[in-house]
């Protein structure tokens, strides 16, 4: 999706909707490209005969490199592991808006890492300003 010059690519494997301050939703499709951590699984141990596993993340799979002006957005569990990357979101599901089952129809917002959020950064070109 393009939105004033900047593009907006989904690296989720779904629809991301977005309800913009108007009111407006608008939908960002999944580009085809799934970005995910790599995670190895340790068992630990058993409870109750459940078994227990430790989780190791490594690298992020299938982000590509930075482009100006294209924005990414990913999951809110790829996020964390982007440091030095100002060009990475993900949904704000903490803020979503859900159905009468519980189920996200839309976010009202993108989150980033904290690390960007103090001061203004430069994003692929273009000020971003808080």
């Amino acid at each position: 999706m393009r939105n004033s010059d900047v593009e907006i690519v989904n690296l989720t494997p779904h629809p991301v909707v977005i309800q913009k301050v108007t009111g407006e939703k608008i939908e960002i499709p999944p580009s085809g490209i799934v970005a995910r951590v790599k995670e190895e699984r340790i068992k630990v141990g058993e409870i109750n005969g459940i078994p227990i596993y430790a989780m190791k993340y490594g690298e992020v799979e299938n982000l590509p490199e930075p482009r100006k002006g294209v924005v990414y957005i990913v999951s809110s569990v790829v996020l964390p592991y982007t440091k030095g990357r100002t060009d990475v979101f993900a949904p704000d599901t903490g803020r979503a808006i859900r159905d009468e089952k519980g189920n996200i129809v839309a976010v009202c917002g993108l989150i980033r890492r904290e690390e960007w959020c103090s001061h203004k950064k430069e994003i692929r070109g273009e000020k971003w300003q808080e």
